[in-house]
C-alpha cells in the first residue's frame, strides 16, 4: 500500500508552507481524534486565485482553484500530524465558491478539492461534502474548503 505522501510525489504534487491565518484564528485544531482544518483559499506562493464563476472565471478554472485549496489543507494536515498516514479518513470538506448570480455549477467546482482527496487519501479520502455558492470569499479568491479529519 503507498502512503499518502508516495501518491502526492506520483501526481508531481510538492506541498507548499501551510498558509499563515490572515485574521483572528488558528490554522487547525486538534481535539479528540479529530483535526478541523479552517478554510484555506485559493492561492500558491505566486498569489492568489481571484475570480467568480459564472461571470469572469470558468468551470475548469474554478475546479483548478479548489484542488488548490485541496493541497493547501493537506499541507495544514501535515503541520498538524506529520505523517500524512496519521489521517485515517477525510471526515467532511465544506467548500465556499465565489459565484455570479445564476451560476449553479457550485459541486462541480468543488470536485476539484473532493477529487484530491480521493487520489491522496484513497477510499479514506471519500468524504461528506457541503458545497455552497458565495457572493464573495476573502481575499476575493475564487474558492475557500474547510475540512475535518480523522486522525490516529
Amino acid at each position: 500500500m503507498s502512503t499518502p505522501e508516495a501518491r502526492l510525489d506520483a501526481l508531481g504534487i510538492v506541498l507548499p508552507a501551510p498558509m499563515k491565518p490572515v485574521a483572528t484564528y488558528v490554522p487547525f485544531v486538534i481535539t479528540g481524534n479529530l483535526l478541523y482544518v479552517s478554510g484555506q483559499v485559493s492561492a500558491t506562493a505566486e498569489g492568489r486565485i481571484l475570480g467568480r464563476l459564472g461571470e469572469n472565471m470558468e468551470l475548469s478554472a474554478g475546479q483548478h482553484a479548489a484542488r488548490i485549496c485541496g493541497i493547501n489543507l493537506i499541507a495544514q494536515c501535515k503541520a498538524a500530524v506529520g505523517e500524512l498516514s496519521r489521517i485515517k479518513r477525510v471526515v467532511k470538506l465544506g467548500g465556499f465558491v465565489n459565484a455570479a448570480p445564476g451560476f449553479v455549477d457550485i459541486p462541480q467546482v468543488v470536485n476539484g478539492c473532493s477529487d484530491l482527496m480521493v487520489e491522496v487519501f484513497g477510499d479514506a479520502g471519500k468524504h461528506a461534502r457541503s458545497a455552497v455558492a458565495c457572493p464573495t470569499l476573502p481575499l476575493g479568491v475564487a474558492v475557500e474548503v474547510d475540512g475535518v479529519f480523522e486522525i490516529a
